[in-house]
């Protein structure tokens, strides 16, 4: 599996991507149909910007898209049609992005790892929960969107909530994942609007570790 790691390592550089997380974005949408040219995008958890620089190649100069991390951003080789906000994913309204809902709200978001798989996984379904509640006002009816997430005894309860709110929804591990990873993108079509129910599951929290680290990190 080093070997298939080193791989994703060394063509990320050859690629020009900030990441080796940008293949995990693309196999999503490859497989998935996440993003179409014109699209809004959301990119939660953005650092370094790997994300971000596949779906700005995949929304095109007539797209856009919104990165945001609690880390600041390089802007250098962006193009112009990404935005780069540093912020708390609890601080931020509508209002940041002009008031307009998101097509798609891609999210690579994590918490800082602690060494207790249990409480991680717990703290990586926080978040998607947090983002889910959001949706509301971040989505469009129809929308897409893909979240990590790391395994554990929330999980399903995650994916059940998701199956409310989306009219596909499923658990996807990239190839580009590492074998011994707990990660999961659940991806999810077709955006329904809330669920009576939702609402409960947000941390109190403020939530910490973004990023999906650098090109040159392991």
């Amino acid at each position: 599996m080093k070997d298939v790691q080193d791989h994703f390592f060394r063509l990320a550089k050859e690629r020009g991507f900030r990441a080796r997380s940008a293949f995990k974005l693309i196999e999503i949408d490859d497989r998935k149909k996440l993003i179409r040219k014109g699209d809004r995008v959301l990119d939660m958890g953005a650092a370094p910007g790997s994300w971000t620089q596949v779906a700005a190649e995949r929304v095109g100069p007539k797209g856009a898209v919104v990165a945001v991390d609690l880390k600041a951003i390089d802007p250098r080789g962006l193009p112009q049609h990404v935005t780069l906000l540093q912020a708390d994913l609890l601080d931020l309204a509508p209002e940041h992005f002009g008031g307009i809902p998101f097509d798609v709200v891609i999210s690579d978001m994590g918490p800082d790892t602690s060494g207790d798989p249990f409480g991680d996984s717990i703290r990586s379904v926080n978040l998607c929960n947090a983002l889910l509640d959001r949706f509301p006002r971040w989505l469009r009816r129809g929308g897409h969107a893909t979240m990590k997430v790391y395994e554990g005894s929330e999980y399903p309860a995650l994916l059940k909530r998701c199956a409310t709110l989306f009219a596909q929804s499923k658990g996807f591990k990239p190839k580009s994942s590492r074998a011994e990873s707990v990660e999961m993108f659940v991806t999810c079509k077709g955006y329904k609007g809330p669920a009576a129910e939702d609402g409960s599951r947000a941390p109190k929290a403020r939530p910490r570790g973004w990023g999906d680290g650098p090109v040159t990190g392991p």
